[in-house]
């Protein structure tokens, strides 16, 4: 696989991230369940394969996508040059996200994980807990980022959320090394584009979640009608099944497109896919490696719907 830069860092990794929150099974978000067994086969999947970035948080399922990492890790460790990225989090309890936390929440995730240094540890999802000033104060969050980052226990720092305008702030104070943005980057909501373009211009990575906004892009409205997670308007439904259409014309599946989409951007550093189970990685590939012409390109640009109607 191709490896990009991860911003100013110095790290290089994959165009894809593996995403981790299916390994923690939950059944309510995701419809289905995921085993110990299962989890951890699908992590030495991804330690034998081409990818070299995985992307993880101290929450997903209570920790316990923590732990399936961690199990293989301790049984034959990282690969040589792999990067493991995970989040610090607010206290799932109490809803604190000091700076205090965010240390237990960092300590957390390195006992899980069975590691004494991770390279990217972000912030995650400020924007449910604290607000920007209270993440930015002296004694906040992201001083406690920033010197865990100086005493070399984490590598480099960033920032995941969703809120366009609340990422933008964080990437302006200069602070952080990358920034993940989800489902704002796809073929049906490109709002993110102006958090992308701060992110290049000052050698921030930006690594970009969900590009089949929960599934829609991958089986179509009509089998998944909700978009990250939430009801979607009908004019949302209709554009997705005119690009299932093209796409269809074309001999091109949809995810397919949904996926390349992100790939093909120069402004992504990685794009972020979730896995479930061995083989996921490799049908991913599979779907990377579809040739796509350039007048199916077009015929999407076209059928993309307003921005108006999305979330900041």
């Amino acid at each position: 696989m191709d490896r990009r830069p991860f911003g100013r860092t110095g790290l290089s990794v994959t165009s894809i991230c593996v995403g981790t929150s299916p390994l923690a099974s939950m059944p309510d978000l995701y419809g289905y369940a995921v085993d110990d067994a299962r989890a951890e086969a699908t992590v030495e999947d991804v330690f034998d394969g081409p990818v070299n970035f995985l992307d993880t948080s101290n929450n997903y399922g209570a920790g316990s996508a923590e732990r399936r990492i961690g199990a293989v890790i301790r049984r034959r460790g990282l690969p040589e040059g792999f990067v493991l990225a995970t989040k610090a989090d607010a206290d799932p309890g109490t809803g604190d996200f000091s700076g205090e936390r965010v240390r237990r929440s960092v300590e957390e995730s390195l006992e899980r994980l069975g590691v004494g240094h991770v390279p990217v540890m972000y912030l995650h999802d400020p924007e449910y807990h604290i607000t920007f000033e209270e993440a930015m104060a002296p004694g906040g969050a992201v001083e406690a980022l920033v010197a865990l980052r100086e005493e070399g226990v984490v590598g480099h720092i960033g920032v995941a959320g969703g809120p366009v305008d609340l990422m933008r702030r964080f990437v302006g104070t200069g602070v952080f090394d990358a920034v993940i943005n989800h489902n704002r980057w796809t073929l049906v909501d490109r709002s993110a584009a102006p958090l992308m373009d701060d992110a290049a211009a000052k050698g921030i990575a930006f690594v970009n979640g969900a590009p089949y906004g929960g599934g829609m892009l991958v089986k179509g409205p009509d089998v998944q009608p909700r978009y990250a997670y939430r009801e979607t308007a009908e004019p949302i439904r209709e554009a997705v099944r005119a690009m299932a259409a093209a796409c269809a014309a074309h001999g091109v599946p949809l995810a397919a497109a949904a996926l390349q989409f992100s790939l093909r951007d120069p402004r992504v550093t990685s794009t972020i896919v979730g896995v479930s189970e061995p083989g996921r990685v490799a049908a991913t590939l599979d779907l990377a490696a579809v040739p796509i012409p350039s007048e199916l390109w077009d015929e999407l640009d076209r059928l993309t719907p307003p921005s108006g109607g999305w979330p900041a």
